[in-house]
């Protein structure tokens, strides 16, 4: 662990200790960051995505280095049925899910004008479709069951100001919120909550390949944009997600956090300096795009 203060554990041992969390887009990056914290913190997990082999990967190495329970479920969560099952497989292992994190999702740079009508679909359908694909199906389970419960989703910052050569995620992202804040209102009454955070630039392999690819990053250094001169810590994400689907931010519903150094407020819309590419350039990233998704 760093020694920095920022990416140490926050919540104190057991604060999630009796819960059940599902992750969906559990297997990588941010979403393993939070699963691992989870459950550190007592609770036990459930993992989701459509690459069966990777969520068995990380279910074994976050179950080392704890005593909890991590279920690994194939879904797409574009397919509603597929979505029931991970919802039947869950309940089987462990009887109840009390979280829901809405963190699956997909994204690429490009100028829309290049984008077929099926990349766009792509994206709002894992992003949008997903997300409330995953919350009708758990949310009405839990108001038959009449159990308390929270979701989490994970929007953007462009969610609310939209985001050039990025369209397909900021408007997928946009009902998301709209999702969070409506639902918040409207089944607080079910005792089930709804919360987001907004996270700016937390590298992950994955997303850091098909946003920046090739050298593009080295021609446009996304850090300069972050007013307190550096990009977040996944230990940082992961704290503030384990306070949200926790006990002690219930009297918190409704609330977007954003967690990104200042930089929206820097310059609104993430990918707005794209404009600076040329139409040459475009091909190469289209290039490199194309090489991280085939593989």
């Amino acid at each position: 662990m760093s020694d920095k203060v920022f990416a140490q554990p926050m919540l104190k041992e057991d604060s999630l200790k009796g819960k059940v969390i599902l992750i969906t887009g559990g297997g990588t990056g941010l979403g393993k960051a939070m699963g691992k914290y989870f459950t550190q913190l007592g609770a036990d997990l459930i993992i989701a995505s459509r690459k069966l082999d990777v969520l068995e990967k990380t279910a074994v190495e976050i179950e080392k280095g704890t005593s909890r329970k991590v279920l690994p479920v194939q879904c797409d969560i574009t397919n509603y049925d597929q979505v029931e099952n991970l919802l039947k497989l869950s309940l089987e292992k462990f009887g109840k899910v009390d979280s829901l994190v809405n963190n699956a999702a997909g994204n690429f740079i490009s100028p829309t004008e290049r984008l077929s009508h099926r990349a766009f679909d792509i994206i709002v359908n894992i992003v949008l479709k997903g997300t409330y694909y995953s919350t009708l199906t758990f949310g009405k389970h839990w108001i038959k069951e009449k159990q308390p419960a929270s979701v989490l989703n994970i929007v953007t910052t462009y969610a609310w100001t939209g985001s050039a050569y990025v369209v397909p995620s900021a408007v997928a992202k946009a009902g998301v919120l709209a999702l969070t804040r409506s639902l918040a209102v409207e089944w607080a009454k079910y005792g089930i909550r709804f919360n987001a955070i907004a996270p700016g630039l937390f590298p992950t392999k994955g997303a850091w390949e098909r946003l920046l690819p090739g050298n593009i990053s080295e021609k446009f250094n996304p850090v300069i944009k972050i007013p307190v001169g550096r990009t977040g810590e996944h230990q940082e994400l992961a704290n503030l997600a384990a306070y949200l689907v926790s006990d002690f931010s219930s009297f918190i519903n409704g609330e977007v956090v954003t967690i990104d150094g200042g930089e929206w407020l820097k310059g609104a819309g993430q990918f707005n300096m794209l404009e600076l590419v040329p139409t040459e350039m475009w091909d190469e990233i289209e290039k490199a795009v194309r090489n991280v998704k085939g593989r």
